[in-house]
């Protein structure tokens, strides 16, 4: 297996060549063999790479810049994927070849985690797909159950006690507008009490009014209507000597 690296030799982006160093020192310093090919002097080399690179890899242009790896004709990535791999310790396995022997990545294929308490090399023992499955779905089942069930009690739960609140809500309410209306009622009744004392007040102050105009006129009539009292001889003769010494 041949890892390949197509690179642009007279690149003028700082970037593209910044990236295309770091990606040969790292495979060199890793001691790995790798075939550089140089996209600027061969429109071959420059047109297999466009060709080959996958779709979702390419820019919005539609044009991949290098670096590019590839592993004989396979497509490993590129100068990012490269680098999260770094970052990982997963150049290898970016690469697609074996890890050597005691180093980190081949080390993290080793310290394979135990799954539930056993090791991953014994052979798991022969029981049969449809129990194991009838016993996952059972328990599974068995837990959704009541998983339910605790939501429909708290669920219930939660309805009698809005309906609690709601009609100790009602009945406060109740409470509420029957002191009201008491209130209003007995407010109504004190009104109507003192409005009664009133009217008979005014009553009995225009009733002694009436009293004392008739008695008044009463008297004025009596006075008109009592006759006058005849006088006696005498008092006549000297009404009669009185007139006739003035007119002497």
């Amino acid at each position: 297996m041949v890892i390949k690296v197509y690179l642009a030799s007279s690149s003028g982006s700082t970037a593209i060549k910044k990236k295309q160093q770091d990606v040969v020192g790292f495979l060199e310093a890793l001691k790995i063999e790798y075939t550089p090919l140089d996209i600027a002097c061969s429109e071959e080399n420059r047109m297999w790479m466009r060709e080959n690179v996958p779709g979702e890899k390419k820019p919005t242009n539609g044009i991949p810049l290098p670096p590019q790896i590839f592993n004989e004709e396979g497509y490993c990535g590129d100068y990012e994927t490269f680098f999260d791999a770094k970052e990982d310790n997963q150049v290898y396995a970016f690469l697609g070849l074996p890890p050597p022997p005691g180093s980190k990545e081949a080390l993290q294929a080793e310290q394979v985690p135990l799954q539930n308490g056993t090791d991953p090399d014994q052979e798991p023992e022969d029981t049969p797909q449809e129990e194991c499955n009838g016993v996952e779905n059972g328990e599974s089942e068995e837990l959704a159950g009541e998983e339910a069930a605790e939501e429909g009690g708290e669920e219930v739960a939660g309805e009698e006690e809005e309906d609690a609140e709601l009609a100790d809500g009602a009945e406060l309410e109740e409470d509420a507008e029957e002191a009201e209306e008491e209130t209003r009622k007995e407010a109504g009744e004190e009104e109507g009490e003192e409005g009664e004392e009133e009217e008979d007040v005014e009553e009995q102050e225009a009733q002694e009014e009436e009293d004392l105009i008739i008695s008044e006129d009463e008297e004025e009539l009596r006075e008109l209507e009592e006759p006058e009292e005849p006088q006696s001889e005498e008092e006549e003769e000297e009404g009669a000597d009185a007139e006739d010494e003035e007119d002497e």
